[in-house]
């Protein structure tokens, strides 16, 4: 990927969005709302925000907005139900009597340019059973596939990345 890509200077908006984002880490893990665990949250939450902000904004992530919350709670759920699916997949061909199983090495496109959107489609791709990302190379990914349905790299393309591409596209425009 390339170096410096998304890069740009670290503003108060990245401090804050920082802060809230490991105030809601924080509130997650306790589930506690007493004054004495808000109160320790929210004095880690800002000294890891003040010290982490600047790598916050090295990221590239593009700022918050309704559309982009929906679209990353809708992105969720696909991967939830890809990887579901793809579990009961790989538990087939491993319980089928003579395993049908083609694997092989695909290579795949991508529209997205930032490295984080990239560095997400990689992960979704690894973390759906029977697929697993060996390497990103510009827009290209090298996939090893469990079964190699099509090497055509726009079919392939469309069946292993693009359900999780088009909401990437909007999150990340």
């Amino acid at each position: 990927m390339t170096e410096g890509a998304g890069r740009r200077g670290s503003t108060a908006r990245d401090y804050i969005y920082l802060f809230i984002a490991l105030f809601a880490i924080w509130l997650a893990l306790t589930s506690n709302l007493h004054w004495q665990e808000l109160l320790t949250g929210g004095v880690l939450s800002f000294i890891l925000a003040l010290a982490f902000g600047r790598n916050y904004a090295g990221l590239g992530l593009p700022p918050i907005s309704l559309k982009r919350i929906l679209y990353s709670i809708a992105y969720l759920g696909i991967l939830l139900v890809e990887i579901i699916k793809a579990n009961f997949d790989v538990a087939y061909r491993v319980l089928h009597p003579k395993l049908p199983i083609r694997p092989g090495i695909v290579m795949i496109k991508t529209e997205l340019k930032q490295d984080i959107a990239k560095m997400i489609l990689a992960n979704s791709i690894t973390l759906t059973p029977g697929t697993f990302t060996l390497d990103v190379l510009g827009d290209t990914f090298l996939i090893h596939w469990i079964y190699v349905r099509s090497e055509d790299p726009a079919e392939a393309a469309k069946r292993i990345s693009m359900r999780f591409e088009k909401y990437l596209k909007v999150i990340f425009a």
